[in-house]
């Protein structure tokens, strides 16, 4: 293969684009964009500010990245957005490039699925095998672990954390940390449990789930103080590696609050 730009596209002066890239009609990549290799621009795309591509992605029609942040203090600064190897990013979804004020850079990791109109505010860090599924949204600076799913038109808050393996609701409003594992649900979300069909696709062990569950209800039971239940689940469970996750997500207090299960009145 080699590489093809339509005669329609628009490519600026000092673009990096890599071997075997196709560019699509009507399509605009900036100066400062770097496209690896294999990637797929489809028609009417958007790649601007510094902007740097994986290998082999795939993004489809009217999507936008490297935007400029919606932060008021934003003065136009070169901060970057990075996203990885092999994301699927689809119609209409936009990226925003670092604020200054934050990271100085937004990145999305490896073999990611963005569907139609999802949003990664400036800032935030996406790991990898993430799915955002149609019009889910990410404030600024929200950090997002592995095997993350956000379901259809969810919104986190900015500066938010969603631990590995973690699944959010569709319309959930997520304004608290959500642990690793965990299954969050509603407006204002609140956690509904362990995100126990994503543990068994991913072929967690019937132990290890055991394990989680087992840790799930100590730490969330209504005796005691929450200090006391993280303490006693620490030391009971100190030799899982997923229960201690759990745990040092918790302790690692990130200054916002944590999605807690509901209470009954």
């Amino acid at each position: 293969m080699t590489t093809a730009i339509h005669p329609t596209a628009i490519i600026a002066p000092g673009a990096r684009i890599g071997e075997d890239v196709t560019i699509g009609p009507y399509s605009i990549v900036g100066a400062d964009v770097e496209i690896g290799p294999r990637t797929k621009i489809l028609a009417h795309v958007v790649l601007e500010g510094h902007t740097r591509i994986g290998a082999d992605c795939t993004i489809r029609n009217f999507a936008n990245l490297g935007g400029p942040p919606h932060h008021t203090g934003y003065r136009g600064e070169p901060t970057q957005l990075i996203i990885g190897d092999r994301n699927m990013i689809w119609e209409h979804v936009t990226m925003h490039i670092g604020t200054p004020h934050g990271h100085g850079v937004t990145t999305i990791g490896n073999d990611g699925m963005f569907m139609a109109t999802s949003h990664v505010g400036h800032d935030c860090r996406v790991g990898d095998n993430v799915i955002l599924a149609h019009s889910a949204t990410l404030g600024g600076h929200v950090d997002v672990g592995n095997f993350v799913m956000v379901s259809g038109l969810a919104a986190v808050h900015q500066f938010c954390r969603i631990g590995r393996y973690s699944f959010i609701g569709g319309l959930a409003a997520v304004t608290k940390d959500v642990i690793p594992y965990g299954l969050v649900w509603g407006n204002h979300a609140h956690l509904e449990g362990l995100n126990l069909v994503g543990l068994k696709r991913r072929d967690f062990s019937r132990e290890t789930i055991r394990e989680l569950r087992s840790a799930y209800r100590l730490l969330f039971a209504e005796e005691g103080s929450f200090q006391e239940r993280v303490d006693d689940t620490a030391a009971t469970f100190g030799e899982s590696a997923p229960v201690m996750e759990i745990i040092d997500f918790i302790r690692a207090d990130s200054g916002r609050p944590l999605c807690l299960p509901e209470r009954e009145v």
